[in-house]
């Protein structure tokens, strides 16, 4: 069915990553973005509650795998079971969302869509909301859309979003993006950001899902003649094909398959975020960020007893954790394993998992 005039738009979750920097919490049943890790609410339910103003939750469509579908169906009450989908295969961002494309312009020829990593922090929602809806009408009138966060830093391990030199932070007027830059070595990150018109690549997106089958077409033709040989969503045979199909496609993000050569041709415009309170949480050291602390640096979930500790992280509900003479630790403990960790060594935490999956303690993924 068409969708009718003044009607919202749709969202794409996605919500695939298994999180692996967050273990112990973290685990392939209960990944980063179904956890709780401030307040009431997991990642994956403020992602969804943030965006109400916008998109309601019925129009809400996630792609997450076998391990998460329950649990995000669980939480994720306001959404339809059936738009809570498990990829057959992990194969990056191009094929998950030109798969998502494929199903909305099958149930609706003129849908508009965004795209949300289900794991963000975003500490202004106001804000985030007020650059959503003219990226969104930008998607509506054929352009392909991005927000773009402000540098706070030489953030090597994100990629760039290079807007026209005196761009305003926060102007809800969408601006022509001129190149997408992979994540740079540090003296190219530090001339970004000195630059002041490079902005960090959030992984949000905005398009007509026919404007993105049609670039996928253009530049990733395999992915396109593959998801289009899927039949519509409702029908029968829609599972058992993509189960065949889905695995066939590259493993490519959706930055180089199509946002890159976009704005080389001049298709793609840009929103330039201001201070939001954007955080990819992508460490046990991010959440420490995150967390008010006392006056020595400490901060965490449970119960705490400190003498002589700096800038120490605990999460350990549950039980009293006492820190004698100790600094710049993650101390995080579950009912089945413990881990101890430098801050500084926090991005490396996905190490000890991957020698777990070459153990016999399966038990613990």
């Amino acid at each position: 069915m068409a969708r009718k005039a003044g009607e919202p738009p749709y969202g794409l979750i996605l919500a695939g990553g298994r999180g692996t920097r967050f273990w112990p919490r973290s685990r392939r049943k209960s990944a980063k973005q179904v956890l709780r890790f401030f307040g009431e609410h997991s990642l994956i339910q403020q992602t969804v509650n943030r965006l109400r103003p916008v998109i309601p939750p019925e129009r809400i469509w996630v792609l997450t795998n076998d391990h998460l579908k329950d649990e995000i169906a669980a939480q994720l009450s306001g959404v339809p079971r059936r738009q809570i989908l498990a990829e057959p295969a992990q194969r990056n961002t191009a094929p998950a969302i030109g798969l998502a494309a494929h199903i909305l312009a099958s149930v609706d020829p003129d849908a508009v869509m965004g795209v949300f990593p289900s794991d963000h922090v975003i500490g202004r929602p106001d804000d985030y909301v007020r650059l959503v809806k003219p990226a969104f009408e930008a998607a509506r009138r054929g352009k392909i859309a991005v927000l773009g966060i402000q540098p706070r830093w030489a953030e090597t391990g994100y990629g760039y979003i290079e807007f026209p030199r005196g761009i305003e932070a926060g102007n809800p007027q969408p601006s022509p993006v001129r190149s997408f830059r992979e994540k740079p070595k540090r003296p190219e990150a530090e001339r970004f950001v000195r630059a002041g018109n490079f902005y960090w690549n959030a992984g949000m997106f905005f398009w007509r899902a026919s404007v993105l089958l049609q670039a996928l077409r253009e530049h990733r033709p395999k992915i396109a003649s593959l998801l289009a040989t899927l039949p519509p969503f409702e029908s029968r045979q829609f599972t058992a094909r993509l189960g065949e199909v889905f695995p066939l496609c590259e493993d490519v993000s959706v930055d180089y398959a199509v946002m890159e050569p976009a704005a080389k041709a001049g298709q793609v415009v840009g929103l330039a975020a201001g201070d939001i309170g954007w955080n990819d949480v992508g460490s046990w050291n991010a959440v420490y960020e995150l967390y008010d602390k006392d006056r020595d640096g400490n901060a965490g979930r449970g119960e705490l007893l400190i003498e002589k500790s700096k800038r120490v992280y605990v999460d350990a509900d549950g039980k009293l954790v006492a820190l004698l003479g100790v600094k710049d630790l993650i101390v995080v403990d579950t009912p089945d394993a413990l881990l101890i960790a430098h801050r500084t060594r926090a991005q490396e935490i996905g190490k000890l998992v991957k020698r777990l999956e070459k153990s016999p303690r399966e038990d613990l993924l």
